[in-house]
């Protein structure tokens, strides 16, 4: 869906309802997986943090019932999502929008880039520094402070 989205398709006809219930089950397995749990356990966990039954805990976390609007604010706030209810109810074209705008801006307005914002602080005009996503920001900023250091001239002296 996310590569017809990019080439300019109509995303799928779907409801709100329809939405609301795959990304619930969507981050329930993305969850189970990604923490290791039993789904029992994070349906026990969702029945006591939102105050509703099992029963009706797993029926929402397998996307077969549609919660109330208390409950999905519950179920946002649980999964810490983005955007809060609206994750849950946006057509996949604003979902995905939502998501890439922030990369976007970083592209086109470089001043947010910490990267770039230090070589601009240090006068460097242009690098390569295509694998820099492996350091953190920390560790790539003393690389960068340690290298431009290393070529500017003492202080009262000339560049060697």
């Amino acid at each position: 869906m996310v590569r017809a989205l990019l080439h300019g398709e109509e995303g799928p006809a779907d409801t709100v309802e329809e939405r609301v219930c795959e990304r619930i089950r969507t981050l329930a397995e993305a969850h189970v997986v990604r923490t290791g749990r039993r789904p029992g356990d994070l349906v026990s966990e969702i029945a006591a943090r939102l105050g509703i039954s099992q029963v009706w805990a797993r029926k929402l976390l397998k996307g077969e019932k549609l919660p109330n609007v208390p409950l999905l604010h519950g179920l946002a706030d649980f999964f810490d999502v983005v955007g809060g209810e609206v994750f849950f109810t946006a057509p996949a074209a604003d979902a995905l929008n939502r998501t890439l705008l922030p990369l976007l801006e970083k592209y086109e307005n470089p001043a947010s880039d910490p990267v770039q914002a230090l070589l601009r602080k240090y006068g460097v005009r242009a690098t390569d520094l295509r694998s820099h996503g492996c350091l953190t920001p920390e560790q790539l900023e003393t690389l960068l402070e340690g290298v431009i250091k290393s070529v500017l001239p003492p202080e009262g002296g000339t560049a060697r």
